[in-house]
């Protein structure tokens, strides 16, 4: 059978991407005609996310292993069939393709062409420009200089604790540590 899936993005408007692939293929497969058709990186941690009706993540399939309790089933790309999770049209799935960010492909099996075969995944259909692979972050929120106000308004309380007196710490509190030997020790 042949899976046609289509990808969008919430981040632009007009971006659209089809790919066609066997259901027998793995999801390794998949995860490359992806980025192989947005033109990303291949170089970053990415997973594909099984969902219900509502884009609720279910299911983790993670491109590399990742140290999980032995409660949680673990799925990898490469050893894992797409028709395992995936075989009712309509059905979603995130491909997160941004870790760090939460940033994400939402994907929906369009249509299911049973009694062919495809050797190797394709991109079918292309419309617009995928979002940028990473997301940077925005600076301009925070550039607020700090005016003598400001800094009036921290007081001795800032670290939290009002009972805190500089002249506990003294320099003999520390001449029973001998750091020289701790440090040797982690060698």
């Amino acid at each position: 059978m042949i899976y046609k899936f289509i990808l969008i993005s919430d981040e632009v408007d007009g971006f659209m991407r089809e790919i066609s692939i066997d259901s027998e293929a793995k999801f390794s497969e998949l995860h490359n005609a992806i980025l192989d058709s947005v033109g990303y990186a291949k170089d970053v941690i990415t997973s594909f996310f099984i969902c219900n009706d509502d884009w609720e993540k279910q299911q983790e399939i993670t491109l590399v292993e990742m140290d999980t309790s032995a409660d949680v089933d673990n799925y990898v790309m490469d050893e894992t069939v797409i028709s395992e999770f995936v075989s009712e049209e309509e059905q979603k799935l995130l491909y997160v393709f941004d870790y760090l960010s939460d940033r994400a492909f939402f994907m929906q099996l369009k249509e299911i062409i049973p009694g062919k075969d495809l050797e190797i995944a394709a991109c079918t259909a292309s419309t617009g420009n995928p979002p940028e692979q990473y997301a940077l972050p925005n600076f301009d929120d925070t550039k607020k200089p700090i005016s003598s106000t400001d800094a009036g308004s921290i007081d001795e309380n800032f670290y939290g604790d009002e009972h805190f007196d500089i002249e506990e710490l003294d320099e003999d509190s520390f001449s029973d540590m001998n750091f020289d030997e701790d440090f040797d020790a982690l060698k």
